[in-house]
């Protein structure tokens, strides 16, 4: 990773201050291009404001909503107390498969891993019951996992698994090993449909600081129940994921609308 911004400030485009167009759009466009030409690569770090700034000729207020633009295009990220980044666009997940985090970061060319922050068996209380179709005070195995991107944190995961259809899966290490992979590989799961619901939340605490985010920045929450082809629950699964690095593309059929979640049909796990 280059940690020194000569590139962002070699070839300053000079702005048209007369124009129409935005100064700090301006400036949004011109990292772009280079990060497009390949100028500015993966990994690289950015201009701070205050060099940006001085580059161009512009206040810090005009340089911060430039890196702010870049990151909300998904073309940056910014680590607290190291700067802003160029990163490649945001992660999209695009469902007509069901694909857990590993293998839809694996497709886009980027080397998933994990954290597991807690792994543990409880008792089910009435809401875990319910989705997962278990006695209330049944056996679930929570799996609790910071989820990562070339070791960039993207998303904040909780996992819970019914120990009675899928026994000894407490044992699985899955800071090495995908959950998916592990219910296909081992219990021979086959998928029939899943349902989303997808809201947008304030980051907690804990969630601003797994993710490296500021403090109660807004975070894309995806809730999925995912059900096999004899209609049983498999997982009850919440998602928290950062909106400046990841975005949902959603293709339904229209004969499966359903507002406010997403239907997928039949298939594997890929």
């Amino acid at each position: 990773m280059t940690t020194t911004p000569s590139q962002t400030a070699s070839a300053v485009r000079s702005l048209d201050k007369n124009g129409f167009v935005p100064l700090y759009y301006q400036i949004q466009r011109a990292l772009i291009e280079k990060i497009h030409s390949g100028e500015l690569r993966k990994g690289d770090l950015l201009s701070s404001e205050g060099e940006l700034a001085r580059d161009y000729q512009v206040s810090r207020v005009t340089a911060r909503q430039a890196l702010q633009g870049l990151k909300a295009s998904g073309y940056a990220f910014s680590q607290r107390g190291r700067g802003t980044f160029v990163t490649k666009s945001k992660i999209e997940e695009q469902q007509s498969q069901l694909r857990g985090f590993t293998e839809e970061t694996m497709q886009r060319g980027m080397v998933p891993s994990s954290r597991v922050l807690e792994q543990r068996v409880v008792d089910a209380n009435n809401e875990l019951a319910e989705n997962l179709e278990v006695p209330i005070g049944a056996p679930v195995m929570i799996l609790h996992r910071l989820r990562l991107a070339d070791g960039i944190p993207m998303a904040v995961e909780k996992t819970f698994v019914s120990l009675a259809q899928f026994p000894g899966i407490e044992q699985t290490n899955f800071a090495e090993q995908s959950l998916y992979h592990t219910l296909r590989e081992q219990f021979g799961v086959r998928v029939a449909w899943a349902a989303e619901a997808i809201e947008v939340l304030p980051a907690t605490r804990e969630e601003s600081e797994l993710l490296d985010i500021p403090a109660k920045t807004s975070v894309l929450s995806i809730s999925r129940n995912t059900i096999t082809a004899e209609q049983t629950p498999i997982e009850v699964t919440v998602s928290r994921y950062r909106g400046d690095r990841y975005r949902a593309l959603i293709r339904i059929p229209a004969a499966t609308i359903h507002i406010g979640e997403r239907v997928y049909e039949e298939g594997y796990f890929a």
